[in-house]
Order: structure tokens, then C-alpha cells, then sequence
């Protein structure tokens, strides 16, 4: 008696999406079955433990195999050896590239360095990130910071382009970098109200308004890179500086220029007209204006003076203090609403264009376009 039997033979790669996020969580192999099996798989799979086991073990060795293929991950395009079908390397690149929020908000502003990563151990206590975890994502920020420090071009372009990431994610990635260029502070308890989203889209109204290509002088164009022919940059390292600087800096000509607006609070009749015209826009339109009347030369004086001290490396870092400290505690103090705030920066970036005498308007206005853009995130409880 014979009988058919059917063979079918393939060698696409299967990926267990439940298997990578714990891996990527970092729990170890045991670990990783104790979950599943909480998790209620062998009644829905309906196999056994040790089945259940040797499936985990073979996933592990399978991502980390290609974990050397994610630190680059065109060439996780390019290769041969695993068969995996475009949407699913998408999806293994986004997921062993996303990171926590509250990891990265204990990282921002820090140098990423070996003495950062030795206080890995604090911040996953504090965090609740597991340790193993906190070394990937802190190692995937350092990466993408080496490989993107020195090219020109809008930071989150580049990153997109390196590490095929999607574009919200390639933003994040861009203001870490940024944050790590910079060295902003963020840890002192004045600035604890504010989240990695709070900071990241400050970083990107400040690249978007301030960087080399938001000045007006548009650098030698670059054609976008396909991911196929990053590989080089891969394989050769960094590539070569540019003349012009990257967009990751605050461009020091511009943070120099910014010292003409000193003007606008050192001239008194300046001050005084400034005011008048701010005031006389707002009468009667806001719930503060006795406030704003009372307190106007102040509040100018701190939203010009942060913009001209950032020639100092020390100011720079504290922007982000100086915006609390001086602008958005006195604000609150005095019980603006958010929309106060809003209509206020609306005008008083506005006025200038009355004042006679005063030739600094594009410059203004660029420089108020993040501030404004910074402060009306920030401001909330």
C-alpha cells in the first residue's frame, strides 16, 4: 500500500514578533519562556514545554546573529543569509531602534560617553527599564551620534537615510543628537516637569528655525542617499567632514548675530516704544494685562538676553534653565493661561516691525520663531 506524502521546503526566516520584544526587553532565554508560557501559548499552540523551549532558544540565536545586521541595517538589505520579506526587516529595524521615553529623558543632554554608560545600572532602577535594555537603546544613541555628528544636511534626513528609520522616529533620533551636541542641561529639578516629548520638539523648532540651512544660506545641494549606497559609509566609517557645519550645531554666526537684538532692551525709547505697541495690541484681549504691563521690561529683557549670551558654551547649556527660570515661572506666578502666552509672543515678536530704527527683523523673527515654539510646548504643569 502506498501513500502520498507532500514535502514543502522554504527558508524564509521566521520571526516571532512576542519572542523579539522580549529579547529586545532583554530578558534571557528562561525568562522568555516563563512569560510565554504565562501568556497562555502551549494552549494555543497546543505543543509542549520543551518544544516551547528549544523555539525560544532557536529565535535568541536568530537575533543575535542578526543583531550585527541591525547596527547597520542596509546591509541587513543586502544580505543573503536570512529570507525575510521587506515589511518584516522594516518592522525589526523600527523595534530594535524605538527606545523608551523615560530612558531617553534621563540620557538627554548627557555626553554619551563610557562614564554615561557605567551609571546604566541607576538609571534602570530608576526608570524600570531592564538593564540589558538600557545598554541596547544607550548604544543605538551613541551609534547613531557617531555616524551622523560630522554630515551635513537636516539631521533627521540623514538618520532616516542611514538607519531606515521611519520619520517620527528618525525626529526623535535627530533631537538626541542634537541634545548630545549641545549638552543642554535637563536634570535640575526646575526642569523635572518636562518629558523627552517636550524637549525632542524644542530640538526640532530650534533645528528647524536655527540651523545652517533655516539661516538662508543653503549649502552645496546633496542628493538623498538610496540606503543601498550608505554602504560605504558603513564600511569606511564617518564620512568626510564638510566645510559648511551640520545641522546637529547651533551655527556660530547666527548665535553671534543674535547679540544685535540686544538693542531692543538696552535702547530705552526702543523699550519703551516695544511696549507700547505690545500693550496697545493686547488691551483688553488678555486675562493678564495689568501683569503684562507691569512686568513687560522684565520679560523682555530675559526672552532677549537668553538668546544673546548663547556665544558662551556655559549659557547654551543652560538655555532650557534660563527659559524656565525667567520667563515661564514668572509667567506662571502670575496666572497666565496658555493662551495669554500665545497671544503675547504673537505680538511682541510682531511689534518690532513698527519700531523705526530697528534693522534686525529677519534675524528676530527667526530667533522668536523657535523661542516661541520652545516656550508654548513647555508651558504647563
Amino acid at each position: 500500500m502506498s501513500s502520498d506524502l507532500d514535502v514543502f521546503v522554504g527558508n524564509t526566516t521566521l520571526i516571532d514578533e512576542e519572542v523579539y520584544r522580549l529579547w529586545l526587553d532583554g530578558h534571557s532565554v528562561a525568562e522568555a519562556v516563563a512569560r510565554r508560557l504565562r501568556g497562555g501559548v502551549l494552549e494555543r499552540e497546543g505543543t509542549s514545554v520543551a518544544v516551547l523551549q528549544s523555539d525560544t532558544r532557536d529565535h535568541y540565536r536568530t537575533f543575535q546573529m542578526l543583531e550585527r545586521l541591525l547596527h547597520a541595517p542596509p546591509r541587513l538589505l543586502q544580505q543573503l543569509l536570512f529570507q525575510i520579506p521587506p515589511e518584516r526587516q522594516a518592522l525589526l529595524v523600527q523595534r530594535y531602534y524605538a527606545f523608551d521615553e523615560a530612558l531617553a529623558r534621563e540620557l538627554l543632554g548627557k555626553k554619551l560617553s563610557k562614564g554615561t554608560k557605567k551609571e546604566l545600572d541607576e538609571v534602570s532602577a530608576r526608570t524600570g527599564v531592564g538593564i540589558r535594555s538600557c545598554r541596547r537603546q544607550f548604544d543605538n544613541f551613541k551609534r547613531v551620534f557617531k555616524a551622523v555628528e560630522e554630515l551635513r544636511g537636516p539631521l533627521a534626513e540623514n538618520i532616516q537615510q542611514l538607519f531606515l528609520l521611519p520619520p517620527a522616529l528618525a525626529r526623535d533620533y535627530a533631537a538626541i543628537v542634537f541634545f548630545a551636541n549641545s549638552r543642554f542641561e535637563t536634570g535640575k529639578r526646575r526642569l523635572q516637569f518636562l518629558s523627552f516629548g517636550d524637549f525632542a520638539a524644542c530640538a526640532q523648532s530650534m533645528m528647524a528655525h536655527w540651523s545652517q540651512g533655516a539661516l538662508g544660506t543653503p549649502k552645496t545641494p546633496k542628493k538623498p542617499q538610496k540606503p543601498q549606497s550608505m554602504m560605504a559609509h558603513w564600511s569606511q566609517g564617518a564620512l568626510a567632514p564638510e566645510a559648511a557645519e551640520p545641522d546637529g550645531d547651533l551655527p556660530k554666526s547666527f548665535l553671534q548675530d543674535l547679540k544685535e537684538l540686544k538693542v531692543l532692551v538696552s535702547d530705552k525709547d526702543l523699550l519703551d516704544q516695544h511696549k507700547s505697541l505690545v500693550c496697545s495690541a493686547l488691551r483688553g484681549k488678555i486675562s493678564v494685562y495689568n501683569e503684562l504691563e507691569a512686568n513687560f521690561k522684565a520679560l523682555s529683557r530675559a526672552l532677549v538676553n537668553v538668546g544673546g549670551k548663547l556665544t558662551h558654551a556655559r549659557d547654551v547649556r543652560d538655555f532650557f534653565v534660563d527659559l524656565v527660570e525667567k520667563v515661564i515661572e514668572p509667567c506662571r506666578s502670575d496666572k497666565w493661561s496658555p493662551g495669554d502666552l500665545r497671544l503675547f509672543l504673537t505680538h511682541y515678536t510682531a511689534a518690532p516691525r513698527n519700531l523705526p530704527g530697528f534693522r534686525h527683523q529677519a534675524l528676530w523673527e527667526r530667533y522668536m520663531a523657535a523661542i516661541s515654539a520652545c516656550l508654548l510646548r513647555m508651558y504647563h504643569d
